[in-house]
């Protein structure tokens, strides 16, 4: 989207906004400490400083974010990522093969919750160290291992325990295979 397009498309949602809660422009204007000269302007440009905008959005009871970069293919409240692809489903397979419960090493592919929760998934599933991985997951997100923050976990995961546990299953029996070797 370019920056033109992001403005207004800002500008038509803080409209609706003032217009919501009754103002015309020039009562907005005023109430952002703005000539209504300025707002109208605004409107036919492609750019704008961040404070005018956040005294806009302020004016009518709303706020402009700016987010980090790395919340990108997150969901809005960052626990999760939006989608699991097959590298990404690869890497968490391996990781959970390697019964590795060095929190740096689990919160360096996804969020902290999301990871809690898979480390909640694998501590039930046979053949992995109960005890380690819940205490992992407690580390990662406190409560991960409660049954209702886990039952909430499974309801919003990208991820299905039927799918992905035989994947860690799998590398599972050719770690062991390459350990024996």
């Amino acid at each position: 989207m370019s920056k033109s397009t992001t403005l207004k498309n800002l500008l038509v949602t803080l409209t609706r906004d003032a217009r919501r809660v009754g103002m015309t422009d020039a009562a907005w204007a005023a109430r952002a400490g703005l000539r209504k000269e300025s707002l109208s302007r605004l409107r036919r440009r492609d750019s704008c400083d961040f404070a005018t905008l956040d005294a806009l959005a302020e004016a009518v009871g709303t706020r402009v974010d700016v987010r980090p970069a790395q919340t990108a293919g997150l969901s809005p409240d960052g626990h999760f990522p939006t989608e699991v692809n097959r590298d990404l489903e690869e890497r968490l397979a391996d990781l959970c093969a390697q019964d590795e419960t060095d929190p740096n090493q689990w919160t360096a592919l996804a969020p902290h919750f999301f990871m809690a929760g898979l480390a909640v998934m694998l501590a039930g599933a046979p053949g992995h160290d109960r005890s380690a991985l819940l205490e992992l997951a407690e580390r990662l997100h406190p409560g991960a291992s409660e049954p209702l923050v886990f039952a909430r976990w499974l309801e919003r995961s990208p991820v299905r325990p039927s799918r992905f546990l035989p994947i860690v299953k799998a590398h599972l029996r050719q770690a062991r295979a390459r350990h024996a070797a």
